[in-house]
């Protein structure tokens, strides 16, 4: 087998994770590829901090492989598997992140940075879309906590 195919059969694996992250469904394969286009894949071992509470963000990261760890205020709130989307606020404003986010395992996962996604936002509405609904699901159950 040719490296030329074998790229292709990675690079369809790669898209099949991206179509199983929710805030991807509802994207076309050409979204997809372009999604895949404006970021990056990268492999953070064990125990790693992936993002810090308090800290400003400028990017997201995706979990395609492996468990994720979220924490607020010091606080575990839970475990993650891939699919996972982690820091997305940060993609629409430089405010400081609301959680702390470690791998509990080896982990690959996709690195959006804000520049490149607001320009995958203009060319794939499907994902604003999303993003909006995404927002508007957490804005309702931080209302429900407060409010009841």
């Amino acid at each position: 087998m040719n490296g030329y195919a074998d790229g292709m059969a990675s690079k369809k694996a790669y898209l099949e994770h991206l179509r199983n992250v929710s805030l991807f469904q509802g994207c076309s394969t050409k979204d997809l590829e372009k999604i895949a286009r404006a970021s990056d894949e990268i492999n953070m071992p064990a125990g790693s901090l992936i993002v810090d509470q308090g800290q400003t963000g400028r990017e997201a990261f995706v979990v395609l492989e492996g468990t994720v760890g979220v924490k607020r205020n010091g606080k575990k709130v839970g475990s993650f598997g891939p699919g996972t989307v982690v820091g997305e606020l940060s993609l629409l404003d430089h405010g400081p992140r609301t959680a702390t986010v470690t791998c509990e395992t080896d982990c690959t996962l996709l690195l959006l940075d804000q520049r490149h996604f607001l320009g995958v936002l203009d060319d794939v509405p499907a994902l604003a879309h999303k993003l909006l609904a995404s927002l508007a699901g957490r804005i309702r159950d931080l209302d429900r906590q407060y409010f009841g």
